[in-house]
């Protein structure tokens, strides 16, 4: 079994580096990530089309390099943390969480007992495949496991207080994209409304005793989050660094010419 990192850097009062995993679901990216130094992938199983199977040779190489994986999953139900947990995941993010009741929901499906009502297999990737003694794989799945509720949309932020203070979930996520949308101000993501959003977020996380994060896409933005007491925040990932990485060759090699 492994311990988080993610959790003993948040509760050493450090912040936590994210890094994208979207587009390729190869074991060989995640070690990769894990080399560089990222604390967490962030591996997105609800805008892409990757399944659980792809998830175990993943997990095995974040636990080779010691780095935290955390699924986006698929709103489908009780099986969507379940299955990726025993596949090997140590934190699971959650989109789209607009209430108390549905946070409530999402702690009894990952928690085992008396904290949830998450049920026992003891047999997976977080078990040590059946190696580890039980007593201790569900202590390790209440305490070592981190849950990452999503805030991205009006009616959670209306609500963020009653959210916050359900017990059993470690962090509050904005998703800033979703919820311009929702607001009505697509992609203003300086405008008055959603700065106070963040605002009321990180006001609510402190009254209960949660971390909170969201995306950054510069370094600049990533020091902003953490001095508005944000503690974690992604810092790329492998669509950008891809599509970036090739934009840019492209234009170095356009230099190349007939006769020059």
């Amino acid at each position: 079994m492994v311990k988080s990192k993610v959790l003993a850097k948040l509760r050493a009062g450090d912040f936590v580096t994210v890094a994208g995993q979207s587009r390729l679901a190869d074991a060989w990216l995640s070690e990769v990530i894990g080399w560089i130094g990222y604390d967490c992938i962030w591996f997105d199983m609800e805008h892409r089309a990757f399944g659980y199977d792809v998830l175990p040779a993943v997990s095995l190489a974040c636990r080779h390099t010691g780095i935290d994986l955390m699924v986006r999953i698929l709103k489908t139900g009780y099986d969507a943390p379940m299955r990726a947990l025993e596949c090997g995941a140590n934190g699971i993010m959650v989109p789209h969480v607009r209430s108390a009741e549905e946070a409530r929901q999402w702690v009894d499906w990952v928690r085992f007992p008396p904290l949830g009502r998450r049920g026992l297999d003891g047999a997976g990737a977080d078990a040590d495949w059946g190696f580890a003694d039980t007593r201790e794989h569900i202590r390790n799945g209440n305490e070592e496991v981190f849950l990452a509720l999503q805030i991205e949309d009006r009616e959670a932020v209306e609500c963020i207080d009653e959210i916050a203070a359900v017990p059993g979930f470690d962090l509050l996520f904005v998703g800033p994209g979703d919820l311009t949308l929702s607001y009505g101000v697509p992609l203003e993501f300086n405008h008055p409304t959603i700065q106070d959003a963040y605002d009321r977020v990180a006001a609510a996380a402190v009254k209960h005793g949660k971390w909170w994060g969201t995306t950054s896409g510069t370094p600049e933005a990533a020091q902003r989050v953490v001095d508005r007491g944000g503690r974690m925040f992604t810092a790329g990932g492998d669509h950008g660094a891809l599509v970036n990485g090739l934009k840019q060759s492209f234009a170095a090699f356009s230099s190349v010419k007939i006769g020059k």
